[in-house]
């Protein structure tokens, strides 16, 4: 198997920069240590313990700023995908910069209430299995728009507004059948996927919603999958979704709002990585150019391309060891941590905290795992990385999304700490769990 090499460059790391360090420098060799801002990461992990997830709130910023300006030609809200990363102080950063949230569970939606309860009047509620509990939170709340993914759905939100005495914005979500090159678990497009209902189909159900007194047609909605890094997709979606637009409104339905979803991809596996700019500005185009002249409020959903680049997941080496010439690195994350190798394959870059001058660090082809009782517990096959002794520290990038939105007790681990950085402080956002948390609802 051919051996992949991490050799991460400061572009590449955004948020996180080596800095040259004087603690350990070897006479004749540069030496420098991987920061967060102006935090470096060793001191975190001595203070806070590993596994550790650390966070920069400036790249969160940066990239919801140059996000938001990439729609700035047309009436547009942003609406983070709480899903991505759903830490409260996550959710107040964003909010304090005037985002909106898509939700997909009544709990996340309590969440985005808990950071700021003025935020529900910019809440898209997704997601194929709405229970009438959560129907009905959703309504007392106040909230944008109800993204309905079945007839039957339809009903029950129906049913609940008629209860509450409310009227339910909703858009349909329609499934356009346009095929998205990312993996088959996040792929949400296509016809044989759960999600939404065909397109063909929508027409009828909002004549249909139209008859009830309780629900109100907005909008139309649409989402085709996740972490997809051609834009091509997304502009073929939204012209099926224009051509449907044009046809309610022929039916006297006032739609003012499409839901573009979410989706927009990373570049996890290469150092030369598009501009974030140059990349939101041809994803907004490819949104924008089928829905000119239809006089649209777009509602965009992004979630990992936010906060994916902006954290980190620290991880001490505990042991290596060599199998018949097959050589390991043993750190003290697991795939409880961190399940998105283990789930999807999906590659990481993983590099070393401290590092010497180029040239001057010997180099080795590991499998980098962890400590969970499964052979699928790794972050890395056959990676190319710098010789790191026990006791010392990796980064694995990209791990602001999707990493402790679904990390887990697996094994009986407590889950890792949270830390976000702002300049040169650091603040613990969750703290560690312990064995006690994980027994203290249980009974014997």
């Amino acid at each position: 198997m051919t051996s992949r090499s991490d050799r991460p460059s400061v572009a590449r790391l955004s948020g996180f920069t080596y800095r040259e360090s004087q603690r350990g420098s070897a006479r004749g060799r540069e030496h420098s240590v991987l920061h967060a801002e102006e935090v470096a990461l060793p001191s975190l992990a001595d203070r806070y313990g590993t596994p550790l997830y650390v966070y920069s709130s400036a790249t969160i910023r940066e990239r919801y700023r140059i996000f938001d300006h990439a729609f700035r030609g047309i009436p547009h809200s942003v609406c983070y995908s709480v899903k991505a990363n759903s830490n409260l102080s996550i959710l107040r950063l964003l909010a304090k910069m005037g985002c909106g949230f898509d939700v997909v569970s009544g709990g996340e939606l309590e969440r985005v209430l808990t950071a700021d309860r003025k935020a529900a009047k910019k809440v898209v509620f997704s997601g194929v299995g709405k229970t009438r509990e959560e129907l009905k939170a959703a309504l007392k709340a106040g909230i944008l728009l109800f993204n309905v993914e079945s007839e039957s759905e339809l009903w029950a939100l129906a049913e609940c507004a008629d209860q509450l005495r409310k009227t339910a914005p909703l858009a349909l979500r329609v499934n356009p059948d346009v095929a998205a090159e990312t993996h088959p678990y996040i792929s949400t497009g296509l016809r044989q996927h759960k999600f939404g209902v065909p397109i063909r189909a929508a027409r009828a159900l909002y004549a249909k919603a139209s008859g009830s007194r309780g629900l109100k047609a907005r909008g139309v909605s649409v989402h085709i999958g996740s972490q997809i890094v051609d834009v091509t997709p997304f502009g073929e979606a939204m012209a099926r979704v224009a051509e449907l637009v044009r046809l309610l409104r022929s039916d006297a339905h006032e739609i003012d709002y499409v839901d573009a979803g979410g989706g927009l991809g990373i570049a996890y596996d290469h150092a030369d990585a598009p501009d974030f700019s140059d990349y939101t500005a041809a994803y907004a185009n490819a949104l924008a150019t089928p829905l000119r002249g239809l006089g649209l409020h777009l509602l965009l959903e992004p979630g990992r391309s936010i906060v994916g680049p902006a954290g980190v997941l620290l991880t001490s080496v505990i042991y290596k060891k060599e199998n018949d010439g097959k050589r390991f690195v043993v750190v003290d994350a697991g795939m409880n941590d961190l399940i998105r190798p283990a789930l999807y394959g999906a590659y990481h870059q993983i590099v070393a905290v401290s590092r010497t001058s180029a040239g001057a660090t010997a180099r080795e082809i590991v499998d980098v795992v962890g400590p969970v009782c499964e052979t699928g517990d790794f972050f890395a096959h056959d990676r190319e990385l710098p010789v790191v002794a026990e006791g010392g520290l990796l980064a694995i990038l990209d791990a602001g999304a999707y990493g402790m939105a679904l990390a887990s007790n697996y094994n009986t681990r407590p889950r890792p700490a949270e830390v976000l950085v702002t300049g040169k402080s650091a603040k613990v956002i969750r703290k560690r769990e312990s064995v006690k948390d994980l027994l203290q609802a249980e009974r014997g």
